[in-house]
This record gives C-alpha cells, sequence and structure tokens, in this order.
C-alpha cells in the first residue's frame, strides 16, 4: 500500500481494482461500446485516461486530479516506508490529536488498534532508535509508505 498526505492532498495510486473504480467514479469507455474491461478507462470530471499505476490527488476540496507514477514520483520521491502496526498507531496519534512529542514517546493510551501486547511492544521497539524516529517525524509531516509484509 502507498499512501501520501501532506497538507492539503492526498494521494493514492490506481491499482486497477474495482474498489477504486467505483471510489473514484470511473468510467470504462469499453463498455458503451459494449466491450467489457477496456483499456480506456477515464475518471468522471477529467479528460485524461486513467492507467494502473497512475496517482489520484484529492485536495482538501475533494477536487481529483491524475499524476504518472512518474510525474509523482519526481514530486513526491522518497517517502519514508514504516511497518504497517507504526502507520496504524501514527493515523490513530493524529486522530486523536496527539502531539507529534507526545506520539514519539509511545503513549500507551494511544495504541486502539493494537490487538496484543507483542504489537504495541514492536511499536514501541521500532521507534526506541533515533534514525526510527526521524522517519516517524518525516512519516507524520511528509506522507509514508508502508512496509511490505515479511
Amino acid at each position: 500500500m502507498k499512501f501520501y498526505r501532506k497538507q492539503p492532498i492526498e494521494a493514492e495510486q490506481f491499482d486497477g481494482s474495482s474498489d477504486l473504480f467505483i471510489k473514484y467514479d470511473m468510467i470504462d469507455i469499453g463498455t458503451m461500446c459494449e466491450e467489457r474491461h477496456s483499456p480506456e478507462i477515464y475518471m468522471s470530471g477529467i479528460n485524461k485516461k486513467v492507467s494502473v499505476g497512475d496517482w489520484i490527488i484529492t485536495d482538501n476540496f475533494n477536487h481529483h486530479t491524475l499524476m504518472t507514477d512518474e510525474e509523482f514520483k519526481q514530486q513526491y520521491a522518497g517517502l519514508p516506508v514504516i511497518p504497517k502496526n507504526v502507520a496504524n498507531y501514527l493515523t490513530d496519534c493524529k486522530l486523536a490529536n496527539t502531539t507529534i512529542e507526545t506520539s514519539l514517546s509511545g503513549n500507551i493510551m494511544l495504541f486502539s488498534r493494537a490487538r496484543s501486547h507483542d504489537m504495541i511492544h514492536d511499536i514501541l521497539s521500532w521507534l526506541c532508535p533515533s534514525d526510527n524516529q526521524d522517519l516517524f517525524a518525516r512519516a507524520w509531516l511528509d506522507g509514508y509508505k508502508v512496509e511490505a509484509d515479511k
């Protein structure tokens, strides 16, 4: 999963799934010509073809634009990669309007998604090295990519 959030935009990479097709009100031109699943996919209100790998950019007014993966990498390259548990923790901290300082201290009250003590231990262990605290702060401010499952 790749996710980028920096005020005032949010970006999601199109993976060709039906979920994103529906979420972003996409149009399959092929269905209009009685062809199923054609490569001609467009987003409502945008006169640009959507391809798998393109980024859908949403501003704070819920307006959408498209960027190719290459354009996105040039503009937003180098997002930190963090584990899924840490990404969930970061999201919970932001939803709770917690400061980054409190979040970096590993406030136990913020572990609403933690399913076990092992998960909490993993998050706290990850936050301990100062290099990871820097990554966490960058993820907090600029967005992040979730580490692939091992």
